[in-house]
């Protein structure tokens, strides 16, 4: 297996830096080198206002950085056996009766298959005729020491902001020696970013001077009609538009689909399978409901903030959260008891809203 990536490692990559629990439950191996913290304990605020606290000690979200994650993952693959050439740029791919073509650093490579995980900006979706997003958000991210907060109350901690931007949130992430502060919105708020990350800094009495390599990126959304995969080739993570629409995340489904994709092309070399299609639809099923749930939270929470943050603020509905976020509820439709009441409240304002999740579902 080869491996290409057109940077020189490490390299950053704009990014909270955080990794739910069930995302790091599809890897084969332990973060543990990476971590630099571990939140257990979730601050829900609305509108720089109303707050709440929830979170019973127990690991949610491990938090590291894409410098040294991405380096320890490429580690990883090539300990595996896989041969890692980093700082080449792939310039052009064609897909042929018996494979692909990828001109990269100025030679010609052959493969009998290819997975694109060249991100939201990447040539493999354009070139391979692939993808599709129905939707693109931005946002933008720096970082800050400790002692720029005044306080180590967000050790273990970590804050969102919701009701602040359209179509996103606000985010402080504990990290070993600094916090990541950062605000995503949709993709019209781009020409405001800025501002918007200036009045989450106010709010949390940072100074918005003390931030640190402050970046911008795309958050892209797939449509539900996307195809993923045709042939030998097929695409993960950010290229394939796999981002939560609520959180913004896309390390579980960046692990999960690159998981899928493994399975894929092993099944073609060992001639289980023609082609890397089956891939769409695999991954399609285990993330429909998944996407289905977001988009609804997602369409709640943009009309009807107010509302829809009372909701999730009983410990009800956030013991369902906590499960979704630790992998140990995959389907929130299958929830009885006490929760169900709250959730389809919930799911009611989604539909007030004009839930675009829906399309998810019906696909």
């Amino acid at each position: 297996m080869l491996l290409l990536d057109r940077a020189r490692f490490p390299r950053d990559k704009p990014c909270g830096g955080g990794v739910t629990l069930r995302a790091a439950q599809l890897l084969p191996f332990t973060l543990d080198p990476v971590v630099e913290d571990v939140v257990s304990r979730v601050e829900l605020r609305l509108r720089y206002g109303r707050r709440f606290e929830r979170g019973d000690g127990h690991p949610l979200v491990l938090m590291t950085q894409r410098r040294v994650l991405d380096a320890y993952l490429a580690r990883q693959a090539v300990d595996a056996g896989a041969v890692f050439r980093d700082g080449t740029r792939a310039e052009r791919l064609a897909i042929h009766a018996d494979g692909v073509t990828v001109v990269a650093g100025g030679e010609r490579l052959h493969a009998r298959t290819l997975v694109g995980a060249d991100g939201a900006n990447g040539i493999c979706a354009r070139a391979l005729e692939l993808g599709g997003n129905q939707a693109v958000g931005v946002a933008i991210e720096g970082n800050t020491s400790y002692a720029a907060l005044r306080t180590e109350a967000n050790r273990g901690r970590m804050v969102l902001e919701f009701g602040v931007t359209p179509g996103g949130y606000g985010w402080v992430f504990p990290k070993g020696d600094h916090v990541n502060v950062g605000i995503g919105a949709w993709e019209r708020e781009g020409p405001r970013i800025r501002e918007h990350l200036k009045r989450l800094c106010s709010a949390h009495a940072i100074d918005p001077t003390s931030l640190d390599e402050v970046r911008g990126h795309r958050l892209p959304l797939r449509s539900p009609s996307s195809t993923l995969a045709r042939g030998p080739a097929l695409l993960v993570g950010d290229a394939a538009g796999l981002v939560d629409p609520v959180s913004g995340d896309g390390m579980y489904e960046g692990f999960l689909s690159g998981k899928l994709a493994a399975e894929a092309v092993l099944d073609v070399v060992a001639g289980r399978e023609r082609t890397l299609d089956p891939y769409s639809a695999r991954l399609t099923r285990r993330l429909t409901t998944h996407l289905w749930t977001s988009w609804s939270a997602k369409a709640a929470l943009d009309r009807f903030p107010r509302a829809t943050f009372l909701l999730a603020r009983t410990q009800l509905v956030w013991n369902v959260v906590e499960k979704v976020v630790r992998g140990d509820l995959a389907d929130v439709t299958t929830v009885r008891g006490p929760a169900r009441p709250p959730l389809k409240a919930i799911a009611a304002l989604a539909r007030a809203a004009g839930n675009p999740g829906q399309a998810f579902r019906e696909a």
